[in-house]
């Protein structure tokens, strides 16, 4: 279950360069010691080595995915750019069945109520994170407009966790 947290635009946007920066180096590194590799074991002397470093840079990046999933994921100063992921990720399963969550919000569902208020939080946050607050402002007057047909049905406007089994109901109500 995600949940939505507090954190600074800047502070996000800083640590998340960083990160972004150790593991571009670290391709690059793996790519070029892969390619390498693959060129003087497999290579012919003076011959088109073209088709061994390409093995050899794709080996580099899926070694690279392995050491970021692996060991980088859990360390401090990846946090934000996880968060990052994993809100952005959050944001898309909703957007996958946003149809249903707009049929539901329609006659009033109380799942899908919730389930676009915690999109709209997190769609707010995600802007202003990565600082695109001119795509924000498009959507203020959708999004006040639910938060109060929330209020006005006695919904709780706090929906910072996206629970599972909104989705679920969203789907099921879709199907009837």
């Amino acid at each position: 279950m995600f949940e939505i947290q507090p954190m600074s635009p800047e502070t996000y946007r800083q640590q998340t360069r960083r990160a972004t920066l150790i593991v571009a180096g670290l391709f690059v590194v793996l790519a070029m010691l892969t390619s390498t590799f693959s060129v003087q074991v497999f290579g012919e002397p003076g011959g088109d080595n073209f088709r061994w470093n390409l093995i050899g840079v794709l080996a580099g990046l899926v070694l690279t995915v392995a050491v970021v999933r692996i060991s980088l994921w859990r360390q401090a100063w990846m946090a934000p750019a996880v968060y990052g992921w994993r809100l952005k990720r959050s944001l898309m399963r909703v957007t996958n069945v946003m149809h249903d969550v707009k049929a539901g919000v329609a006659v009033g569902d109380p799942s899908a109520m919730k389930l676009l208020r915690f999109y709209h939080l997190g769609v707010t946050q995600m802007y202003q994170l990565d600082g695109n607050l001119s795509d924000l402002s498009q959507m203020v007057r959708e999004i006040d407009q639910h938060r109060e047909a929330m209020e006005a049905q006695g919904l709780d406007i706090e929906q910072n966790r996206l629970d599972p089994a909104w989705l679920e109901a969203v789907k099921r109500f879709a199907k009837k």
